[in-house]
């Protein structure tokens, strides 16, 4: 990428008309939400939620996520290029980017995460993100439940019709005017063990739990 193309995608300006863009294409998809009642009945009632998804999965969410802004929910999102932009977005939707990832400034960006989620009650991960594999949930989201005592809420994805992009997660865009579902799981508490062997154990149940929602 030149300079100047990474000057202009990282610019305010840009990230602004992206907002604006998504917020027009997305109004566009007949979207419905399912099992959100209990684990916002849970975190009303002072519990701590850690909703996740795949990055190929994102997308069609922001719509709906504005309607948490009122908790100013963190999300980490790293410091590419990339990142920038989805940090921008992030931001007008009402959520606080958290900078970093598991190949840069990881670790601080996880304890900035547990603490934000400790005062908020709310954040958003992405299993497999930035840069995959793909279907590999990662360690932190388990770390950043266990570091914030928080249940984490697996959402899904699912569109009558999509594109499917020839990138490492298949990124998924729902057809405009398509019949979209926002579908969350149920909630998931994995209680913190300084065993490495449970700690595995708990990452791949999840990550078995999550796969049979990833579009091949």
């Amino acid at each position: 990428m030149s300079q100047v193309m990474k000057k202009v995608i990282t610019s305010p300006t840009f990230a602004a008309v992206l907002y604006r863009f998504i917020r027009a294409y997305s109004l566009t998809l007949r979207f419905t939400v399912e099992n959100e009642d209990p684990w916002m009945h849970y975190l009303q009632n002072g519990g701590r939620v850690l909703l996740c998804t795949w990055h190929q999965q994102f997308f069609a969410a922001i719509r709906h996520f504005q309607t948490y802004r009122s908790y100013h929910p963190a999300l980490m999102i790293s410091k590419s290029a990339d990142g920038e932009v989805i940090a921008g977005v992030a931001s007008r939707t009402g959520w606080d980017p958290v900078r970093g990832s598991s190949s840069k400034d990881g670790r601080i960006a996880l304890q900035a995460m547990i603490e934000k989620l400790r005062a908020k009650r709310l954040a958003g991960h992405i299993v497999d993100g930035p840069r995959g594999p793909a279907g590999i949930v990662k360690p932190g989201v388990i770390r950043l439940a266990h570091g914030a005592d928080a249940a984490i809420v697996p959402f899904y994805i699912e569109a009558d019709k999509a594109w499917y992009f020839n990138s490492w997660d298949r990124f998924m865009l729902p057809k405009p005017f398509t019949r979209v579902r926002m579908i969350f799981d149920d909630m998931q508490h994995f209680p913190a063990s300084s065993d490495e062997s449970v700690f595995e154990q708990q990452r791949r149940e999840l990550e078995t739990r999550m796969l049979i929602h990833l579009h091949q």
